[in-house]
């Protein structure tokens, strides 16, 4: 229904709005309003209504602020649709509510087509959103599973790199900055999913606030925010919930070895039809880099003693689960992603293209040695590297390089189906956390 585009395009030239509605007929619905004059009645009823006009006045700030972290100085050309206040563009204003942008007259705009027919038939079927909270990462997935489909329909799917784990590893708990951001983008996601009529909002949390001694202090705004206790996963969980999401629907030789390297972990599960063993280690890019890698870029006897404790954890982990069966590598998560995204050349993350594509061992070779010979501000230039993983990202890859070479996989399959999928997967199937 949405998208969000860059602030400039491809020559240069300034886009006077982040988001921008897709579907034609949302958009005639929005335009019906427009044509009833409602842009210069809601202007004027923000002019004498202080609570209204300060939270649109919020709402352009915000927008201008999103549109500064894309492209820093874009701050400058305002607000939502462009403008530094008042209404401009109903259009404009709902697809920013839509994106979970605290808009006051986005929420007028959704309201009043409420009040109308459905815009479109759909079948019955449930909306629910599941958020993902990684070490590294949060994220979202707002998915409508429709009764007699064996596939959800993606109504959003984000990812915010806030890294909640910063230093928990060394301290045993969530630094007070580390929580702000992730508290800001986990506000931006449940407005998200309850525009997008989701029925449950439900937040598994991973590694680093299982480690984290303070972990209350994360748990009461997510109940607040969410509306439902946060669930911690364990290990195990987290493991067997990656294999779900990213072997559904999946057509390959089994057993599969799925490996989900998070930042604070890693889940090794080997399974086809029923998982035949799953182990969660404590190896993950933060972590590892925080304990590792001291210089930019690494020196060889940092990257020497990375390789050591990655070794020692896989032979326990061979140890554990018959990870010598397996027949397909399945890697997931956002290293696998973004290695593949660099070893194909993309100019751009592109999702449909990564998902189950075939990533060869000299590829993955090739570019973590690329990445360990970088600075961390060469590869945040990376066109497909997120913001706030190019520092991580060569321990993360020697993790993948790692599994490769010592259990003999000539190629992985890529997956972008992960945790975040069997999390809203078991929410609509039942189970822990239902």
């Amino acid at each position: 229904m949405i998208i969000r585009n860059h602030p400039v395009d491809s020559d240069g030239n300034p886009f006077p709005t982040l988001y921008w509605l897709t579907c034609p007929d949302t958009v005639k619905a929005v335009s019906r309003l427009e044509s009833e004059a409602w842009i210069k009645k809601l202007e004027a009823k923000a002019e004498v209504h202080p609570e209204l006009r300060t939270k649109l006045r919020r709402a352009h700030e915000e927008y201008a602020r999103e549109r500064g972290a894309l492209l820093p100085g874009a701050e400058a050309w305002g607000g939502v649709g462009g403008a530094a206040r008042g209404v401009k563009c109903l259009h404009a204003h709902f697809a920013y509510y839509l994106a979970g942008g605290a808009d006051p007259i986005g929420l007028w705009v959704a309201r009043e087509l409420a009040k109308g027919e459905p815009l479109h038939y759909e079948k019955p079927g449930r909306r629910v959103a599941a958020i993902d909270l990684g070490t590294n990462s949060i994220r979202l997935l707002v998915a409508r599973f429709t009764e007699g489909e064996s596939e959800p329909n993606d109504l959003a799917r984000d990812m915010v790199i806030t890294r909640i784990g910063e230093g928990v590893d060394r301290t045993g708990r969530i630094a007070p900055d580390a929580l702000r951001r992730t508290l800001r983008v986990l506000e931006t996601y449940c407005r998200r999913a309850r525009a997008l009529e989701a029925e449950r909002i439900h937040l598994g949390a991973t590694s680093a606030v299982r480690d984290a001694s303070n972990r209350d202090d994360l748990a009461r705004p997510v109940n607040r925010l969410t509306g439902e206790p946060m669930e911690i996963l364990s290990g195990k969980q987290e493991a067997e919930l990656s294999f779900v999401g990213a072997t559904r629907g999946l057509s390959a030789a089994v057993p599969y070895l799925v490996l989900d390297i998070g930042g604070g972990s890693t889940e090794f599960v080997v399974g086809g039809a029923e998982i035949a063993g799953a182990v969660s280690a404590q190896i993950g890019s933060v972590r590892l880099t925080e304990r590792y890698l001291h210089t930019d870029p690494p020196t060889f006897k940092e990257l020497d003693k990375l390789d050591l404790a990655v070794t020692s954890v896989l032979t326990q982990v061979e140890d554990r689960i018959p990870v010598h069966e397996a027949l397909t590598l399945v890697p997931v998560g956002g290293t696998a992603t973004t290695v593949q995204a660099i070893a194909m050349g993309l100019e751009e993350y592109d999702p449909e293209i990564l998902h189950r594509s075939i990533l060869p061992r000299a590829d993955a070779e090739r570019v973590f040695r690329i990445l360990a010979d970088m600075t961390t501000e060469e590869r945040g230039r990376i066109p497909v590297m997120a913001p706030g993983r190019e520092d991580v990202i060569p321990a993360g890859a020697s993790i993948l390089v790692a599994v490769m070479q010592r259990w003999g996989f000539r190629e992985a399959l890529v997956s972008e189906t992960d945790i975040l999928d069997g999390l809203a997967i078991r929410m609509v199937e039942g189970g822990g956390g239902s």
